[in-house]
């Protein structure tokens, strides 16, 4: 009898090390799924496209978007939190999906703590852009137009509480405007509104907009950012066109559920910083308009670290503005 229990044990204990999700030997072995918490079409889910082609010749597997729009992303965040922390789920997401909800939402679980980061992976500047029949051709002519027509101008959010909105709102004080906010689920939906002209302008990332002025659809009146892009050098900066000191970043992660190995978040952070690396993934990323985070701040710590600190920064900023999730 003895023996018998002396052998289940040993079972039972050998069992738990080859099913334990730490055990991160021949990982991956399965395709994996990188949850977008927005609609396809927008920043995010553009970089995450191109970011899943280029991890899969190092992962030797592929990687599989998921697009789970709503609630400026909280939604798609919240699938994330909930899935098994296994690795074969990654959540990909932006300032707004994975700090300012945070301040804006009663959400389910804890932001900060819920997700383990894995990878800062870049940042961009907003950009103010309008619909191409705007009667304003430059930043100073926008503002003049906005103060000419206080609350009757509409502008296109992805998600309320999200960074075009909380931009838009420091704008507005900037500037002494008003305007109205519409809500969608994710810059896609909004920029086709913009073509439209169903909405006046947006304050979003600028690689949103990249094909859109190729195609000369839209009217840009400058960069929220430091210095111009490389792939638009025609378009000034705030500080150029009238408004100093304005500016407004996004900046983008990858996170996995909490609890994940830190054997397999390692190895995804190995992956990333690779692939971030590689001049062919530099040159898109300049044609986007991203700056790649510094190899110094790619760690998963550094990601943690950064994140506790805009959430310090702007929950507050929230709260003030008495902004409320719909």
């Amino acid at each position: 009898m003895h023996r018998w229990l002396a052998v289940l044990a040993a079972m039972v204990l050998s069992g738990a090390v080859a099913t334990e999700p730490g055990f991160a030997q021949g990982y991956p072995s399965r395709p994996i799924t990188m949850i977008v918490p927005f609609s396809a079409g927008g920043a995010t889910d553009t970089l995450a496209r191109f970011l899943a082609e280029s991890m899969r010749p190092v992962l030797g597997q592929p990687i599989v978007i998921e697009n789970v729009g709503g609630a400026a992303g909280s939604i798609g965040v919240t699938r994330a939190v909930r899935s098994p922390n296994d690795g074969y789920t990654l959540s990909i997401g932006t300032s707004t999906t994975h700090m300012l909800t945070g301040g804006l939402y009663a959400l389910p679980f804890d932001l900060l703590r819920d997700l383990e980061p894995v990878i800062e992976i870049g940042s961009e500047p907003l950009l103010i852009v309008g619909k191409k029949s705007l009667p304003a051709d430059d930043l100073k002519g926008l503002i003049a137009w906005l103060k000419a027509n206080p609350d009757k101008a509409s502008v296109g959010i992805a998600g309320v509480g999200a960074t075009g909105q909380l931009a838009g709102i420091a704008f507005q004080k900037a500037t002494g405007t008003k305007f109205q906010f519409v809500p969608y689920r994710g810059n896609g939906p909004a920029m086709q509104d913009l073509l439209a002209e169903q909405i006046d302008f947006m304050i979003e990332p600028a690689s949103n907009f990249r094909a859109l002025l190729s195609a000369g659809s839209v009217k840009p009146f400058a960069i929220a950012g430091h210095a111009r892009l490389r792939s638009s050098p025609t378009i000034p900066t705030a500080d150029e066109a009238g408004l100093p000191g304005f500016f407004a970043s996004l900046w983008y992660g990858l996170r996995v559920p909490k609890g994940t190995s830190k054997d397999i978040i390692a190895k995804l952070n190995a992956t990333m910083t690779q692939v971030l690396a590689s001049p062919k993934v530099k040159q898109r990323f300049d044609e986007l308009g991203i700056e790649i985070t510094p190899l110094q701040q790619q760690s998963p710590e550094a990601l943690r670290a950064f994140q506790k600190q805009e959430a310090d920064r702007w929950w507050p900023i929230i709260k003030a503005s008495g902004i409320k999730a719909e």
